[in-house]
C-alpha cells in the first residue's frame, strides 16, 4: 500500500479504486515486457475478431507506445495525493467483494499465457507480490447484425413479435443492456394490447442507442456504448464541450419526459 493510493477519477464519488502509479521508466519496462509476452495460440476453430471496445491489452499496446496511456492506463483525473501530480500512467484496481480481499484489474483483459500474465503484471507498482486468484481470459461477445435485422423498437423486421435486447442486440455495457431490456419489455406489452410501440426520442440516450443499432453500417457493425457522439448535434454549434454536453442533456431529458408521458398514457388505455 506504500506504493499505491486510493482515489476516484477527478475525486468524484468515494475513493473506491486502488491506483497503481507508474513513472515513465516503469511504464516503458511494463510496455516492453507486455509486447514480448507469449500469447495463447489460436485454435483452428477460433476466429479472433476482436471487438474494438474490448481489446486485449497486448493488442492495444501493439498499436503504439502511448495507446495504453490513453486507454485503460490513462492517469487523467487521478492525482497522486502524495505529490499532487498526475502519474505517467496508472493501473486501477476495483474491489470485487465486501471483504476487500479480492480486486479486479480494470480494463486488463488479455490473451496471454497464465505464466506470462503473472510475470508481466507483477511489474505494476504495488503488485510485485500479488497473489492472482484468477487470470485473464478472452470472452466471446455474441451479437446479431442489428442494422440488417432490427427496427428501432428492437423488433425483428421480418418477425415483429420477436425482439432482442442486451448485448446480443448490439449494445455494450451494463446500463445499456438493462435499458434495452426495459424498452423491449415495454414494447412487448404494447404489442400484446394491439398497440404500436413508441420509439424513444432520437435526442435521448436510449433513442440514439437504438437508432445506432438499427441504422449503423451493417457491413461493419459492432456493439456500442452510449456516447455523446451518438446524440444528434445541436442546431447551433457550441464550441465549449462542457456547455454543449449540458445543452444536449437538457434537450434529451425534456424530450424523454414527453415520451415517458406518452408511454404512460398508452399503458393507461391498455
Amino acid at each position: 500500500m506504500s506504493r499505491v493510493y486510493l482515489a476516484a477519477r477527478y475525486d468524484k464519488g468515494s475513493a473506491d479504486y486502488i491506483n497503481c502509479p507508474m513513472t515513465r521508466a516503469e511504464y516503458d519496462a511494463f510496455y516492453e515486457a507486455l509486447l514480448a509476452a507469449q500469447s495463447v495460440e489460436e485454435r483452428d476453430w477460433e476466429k479472433l475478431n476482436y471487438f474494438e471496445s474490448c481489446l486485449p491489452i497486448e493488442e492495444i499496446a501493439r498499436r503504439g507506445r502511448d495507446t495504453l496511456r490513453f486507454g485503460p492506463m490513462k492517469p487523467v483525473g487521478l492525482k497522486d495525493p502524495r505529490t499532487g501530480l498526475l502519474p505517467y500512467a496508472v493501473v486501477q484496481l476495483r474491489q470485487e467483494n465486501l471483504r476487500a480481499d479480492s480486486y479486479n484489474l480494470v480494463g486488463f483483459q488479455n490473451h496471454l499465457k497464465f505464466g506470462e500474465q503473472a510475470r508481466v503484471l507483477r511489474l505494476i507498482p504495488g503488485l510485485e507480490n500479488a497473489r492472482f486468484l484468477r487470470y485473464g481470459q478472452i470472452h466471446r461477445n455474441t451479437y446479431i447484425n442489428g442494422p440488417a435485422l432490427l427496427r428501432e423498437t428492437l423488433q425483428m423486421k421480418a418477425h415483429p413479435r420477436v425482439m432482442f435486447a442486451g448485448q446480443i442486440c448490439g449494445v455494450e455495457g451494463y446500463i445499456e443492456s438493462i435499458a434495452t431490456g426495459l424498452l423491449a419489455g415495454t414494447h412487448a406489452v404494447a404489442l400484446v394490447h394491439g398497440m404500436e410501440p413508441l420509439v424513444p426520442p432520437r435526442a435521448s440516450a436510449l433513442g440514439s442507442l437504438t437508432h445506432y443499432v438499427a441504422h449503423a453500417d451493417a457491413r461493419n457493425f459492432q456493439p456500442a456504448n452510449i456516447t455523446f457522439d451518438l446524440l444528434p448535434p445541436l442546431e447551433k454549434r457550441i464550441h465549449d464541450r462542457k456547455e454543449r454536453h449540458r445543452l444536449q442533456c437538457e434537450r434529451a431529458l425534456k424530450e424523454f419526459d414527453t415520451w415517458i408521458e406518452r408511454v404512460g398514457a398508452t399503458a393507461a388505455k391498455a
